[in-house]
């Protein structure tokens, strides 16, 4: 994930939150099996690898989206969330917006991308941890 380091920690929290979830359904697979300690409590299983957040800016997340279309990268899975997604209250308001904005528009706050690690390295293997 690459999340812009410059916005307000709940923000940052929620989108991260957000493109998990939906990285989550789109790839249900690399979600583990439930685990059970040794008192026999169970715990929902978690993503098989790990999660990297990067910090990015603006400018950065909005190349790499950029780049994402690019038929090259038309294998990776993709979860971006912008400021007009961040701004609506309901599903169906979001649905509605999208419709009248163009993709230029449109300023993310994150972007999830899973596939194979040549392809994403390729995209972020520069990038600093957010921290």
């Amino acid at each position: 994930m690459v999340i812009d380091g410059n916005l307000p920690l709940g923000i940052i929290a929620n989108t991260a939150a957000i493109m998990g979830i939906t990285l989550g359904k789109q790839m249900p697979e690399v979600v583990g099996a439930d685990v059970y300690d040794r008192t026999g409590n169970g715990h929902l299983g978690i993503i098989e690898f790990p999660v990297p957040i990067l910090k990015g800016n603006v400018e950065v997340i909005k190349s790499i989206r950029e780049k994402l279309y690019e038929p090259e990268f038309s294998d990776l899975t993709v979860v971006d969330f912008s400021d007009l997604a961040q701004g609506c209250k309901t599903y169906d308001e979001f649905i509605e917006k999208m419709k009248d904005v163009s993709e230029t528009e449109l300023n993310y706050y994150g972007i999830a991308i899973c596939g194979t690690k040549k392809k994403v390295n390729k995209l972020t293997g520069s990038m600093a941890l957010l921290r």
